[in-house]
């Protein structure tokens, strides 16, 4: 059936709104290696005061039986119900400047509709810089900075932070399709890919939460808060590298990781252009060393958690 109807609710009146703002883009539900998107969309919720402009309406956009409500039971009765939410807000930065920031799940459905209340959204409010972050593993090791690969139509930014350019074919998000359509526009957009270590891809990994936030202050000029981040990090590092340095064998395939990754970054000429890649050859397995990890990570005293239960 063709989509019809409004997939939103506006919840701020249009004068409201600056013009000429940055928006800043996290979207979840494809890829999010690390957790650098989700866990940055928690510290900006936390830290960025973001208050709801347009509110999509996740009967329209959401599959529910693909990603279903989180409820709480409660011995004999259901005492709460945390629906998924997707919202484009006004934020502001630790200095107080605004921004907005589109956030939450990635639709499900009429991607094109979604795209197009993006888009005329950003016309009306003259829209000043696109940055859209997201993650995928990488073979690479945790004892080296994050790289990125940058796409959209700002070359400062594709010259000074892309580490990896590949040429492939790969499935689309609505990210992209959001990156895609901005650009036909000439709208300045900046998309940012974080190559996260595969054998931490699936924890909340500090590290790439901050170099999402990195990125976005890099691409925006915001100045965003990372100090609680960063003690985070510190304290992840130190359990992983024990773990690692208990077992021989995974302390091995950790330094075959950083001697390709060694090699592969001074392959790099004067203009950042790639000689080699970080995936050709024969790959090191990891396989053991992420299931030790997951052990070890499973296995954590409480008090080793946060608040919310994370690493």
């Amino acid at each position: 059936m063709p989509f019809s109807g409004e997939i939103h609710e506006r919840v701020a009146r249009a004068d409201a709104i600056p013009s000429g703002l940055p928006l800043v883009v996290l979207l979840t539900g494809f890829t999010d290696a690390g957790s650098a998107v989700s866990g940055l969309m928690d510290h900006l919720a936390e830290t960025t005061d973001p208050q709801p402009l347009l509110v999509f309406d996740n009967d329209v956009l959401l599959d529910y039986r693909a990603r279903r409500p989180v409820l709480t039971f409660d011995e004999d009765h259901i005492s709460g119900l945390r629906p998924a939410r997707l919202e484009l807000s006004l934020a502001h930065d630790a200095l107080g400047r605004p921004f907005l920031l589109l956030s939450g799940y990635e639709p499900d459905f009429a991607w094109n509709a979604f795209a197009d209340v993006v888009l005329d959204f950003a016309a009306v409010h003259e829209v000043s810089t696109v940055t859209w972050v997201h993650s995928i593993a990488m073979p690479v090791p945790h004892t080296r900075p994050i790289g990125v690969t940058v796409s959209g139509n700002r070359a400062d930014l594709v010259a000074a932070h892309s580490v990896w350019r590949p040429r492939t074919q790969v499935p689309g998000t609505v990210g992209h399709l959001l990156e895609y359509r901005f650009v036909q526009d000439e709208q300045p957009v900046a998309s940012f890919v974080l190559l996260v270590p595969h054998y931490l891809a699936d924890t909340e990994y500090p590290d790439a939460v901050i170099a999402a936030a990195e990125k976005v202050m890099a691409s925006t000029g915001l100045v965003l808060l990372t100090d609680a981040l960063r003690e985070q990090s510190a304290g992840y590092h130190e359990r992983v590298d024990e773990q690692i340095a208990d077992n021989e064998e995974l302390g091995q395939m950790v330094r075959t990781l950083e001697h390709r990754y060694d090699a592969y970054m001074a392959g790099l000429d004067v203009e950042g252009e790639a000689r080699g890649d970080f995936v050709e050859g024969a790959l090191p397995s990891a396989d053991e060393l992420a299931a030790e990890l997951e052990r070890f990570l499973a296995s954590r005293p409480s008090g080793d958690e946060d608040k919310n239960g994370r690493l």
